[in-house]
């Protein structure tokens, strides 16, 4: 449970903001010249080793004004196409959202997060949150990252076994985890956060002793690890 506050692209009728910019980064490569010896350069939409893929749909779109700038941004940043879409798509996806650092006591579990500076976090009373004093706040699984310790990660289900503790095998903390609310995304102890990114908390409780009840009457809970 907890919660997460996260240049013009043309729309192409029909379809979605983010599929025009997958599209229009595919179809930028297109054009630029690319030798390989002794066998057929890959498509954009391809990945070296794999058997190929048909030309999606939306490599139809065109980039239209804007194509020699977005090549030249792809070139001089060595990007490939899909590096380039992702980082489009990250600067929206994560407009208002900063990144935050942190992980266990030990060291040997650590993580960045992308989320407001200004933190929703849910203090649940329900049998295990309460002996363990669970506060946290939601992220979508899309914005969080695992740096390093996924080998040294040990978990903890019981009752309907949806919401999985992590902790750290080494030092016991729980840094983050899968709530039952939302299996989509992640649970991050503010209080395992490095310094310098947090402006401000608000605390909200939830009434974990009557579980189903809470999260079904809850307006927002839910969509905290939508994207």
């Amino acid at each position: 449970m907890g919660k997460t506050k996260a240049g013009s692209a043309r729309k192409s009728q029909g379809r979605s903001p983010a599929a025009a910019t997958l599209a229009a980064a595919a179809h930028s490569l297109r054009g630029k010249e690319r030798r390989c010896v002794g066998k057929k350069p890959a498509a954009p939409w391809e990945r070296p080793g794999e058997p190929p893929l048909p030309p999606p749909e939306n490599c139809r779109f065109d980039l239209g004004a804007q194509r020699e700038r977005w090549v030249r941004f792809q070139e001089k940043q060595s990007l490939t196409c899909e590096e380039a879409a992702r980082l489009l798509l990250d600067t929206f996806e994560y407009r208002g959202l900063v990144k935050h650092t942190g992980g266990c006591h030990c060291g040997a579990i650590s993580f960045e997060v992308w989320a407001s500076t200004d933190l929703h976090i849910f203090d649940c009373n329900c049998s295990i949150c309460l002996k363990k004093q669970n506060r946290h706040f939601i992220v979508p699984a899309s914005h969080f990252k695992l740096l390093k310790g996924a080998d040294n990660i040990t978990t903890y289900t019981f009752n309907t076994h949806r919401a999985q503790h992590t902790f750290c095998k080494t030092c016991g903390v729980q840094s983050f985890y899968t709530p039952r609310s939302n299996p989509d995304g992640y649970g991050i102890a503010p209080h395992c956060l490095d310094e310098g990114t947090v402006r401000s908390t608000i605390m909200e409780e939830i009434n974990g002793k009557e579980w189903e009840k809470a999260v079904k009457e809850h307006k927002t809970i839910r969509s905290m690890s939508k994207p």
